[in-house]
């Protein structure tokens, strides 16, 4: 029976360097096929986005706004002068004031902030691509909605900068950061893997940090 200490013994230090670059190549060649499927609509997303950013003065979009006004009733608006003495500061959306807005058949706030003052009552909620606000006025009464609609572009500009997009998204951009740093280091190994055989690898790797950096020497003031 031949001993397996002498057969494992008897492999060259070529055969070794060839199966461990063999098992490097496999390795890196999975790692970054699931980098690249996990990043794939998110890096045309922001790609995309990028471009729009860029020429955002030229292709930016006009808000189409909703607005509406109206009175309070003068109990409701005694209710709320005397609850907004005792709140001032940030607080909770007024309930009865949520009903009698929906009752009128406009925006009723969901989310978002409210500050209470002595004299008015204002409540926000930005979001990606939008923006609604309502405004009560305690001493007149007057009450003021709008909706602000910034269109599609905005929408996904602001996915792209994380802009007024809550936690859930914040979470998801910083995983696919990691997964686009997983596709570009084990592309970087693969590259020099394959260097060998491919006398162009690195100068391309060094232009493409060369050109920026260039641009950002010479064309950044």
């Amino acid at each position: 029976m031949p001993d397996a200490g002498a057969s494992m013994c008897s492999v060259s230090p070529d055969t070794q360097r060839r199966r461990r670059r063999s098992w490097w190549l496999r390795q890196m060649h999975t790692w970054h096929w699931i980098s690249s499927a996990i990043c794939l609509v998110g890096m045309l997303l922001f790609a995309i986005t990028g471009i729009t950013l860029n020429h955002a003065a030229s292709i930016e979009s006009k808000a189409q706004r909703t607005n509406w006004g109206g009175e309070l009733p003068d109990t409701l608006r005694g209710t709320l002068a005397d609850e907004a003495v005792a709140k001032a500061g940030p607080g909770a959306f007024p309930d009865a004031l949520g009903e009698w807005l929906r009752a009128q058949g406009t925006l009723v706030p969901h989310g978002g902030s409210t500050q209470w003052s002595a004299d008015e009552i204002y409540w926000s909620r930005p979001r990606a691509g939008a923006d609604a606000w309502i405004s009560v006025d305690l001493v007149s009464g007057e009450v003021t909605t709008e909706i602000a609609d910034r269109g599609w572009i905005a929408y996904f500009n602001d996915l792209h900068k994380g802009r007024n997009t809550g936690s859930a998204w914040s979470w998801f951009i910083d995983a696919f950061a990691v997964a686009c740093l997983l596709f570009c280091v084990t592309g970087l190994i693969l590259l020099k893997l394959h260097a060998g055989h491919r006398a162009g690898t690195w100068p391309t790797v060094f232009a493409g940090l060369l050109v920026p950096l260039l641009l950002i020497v010479f064309f950044l003031h």
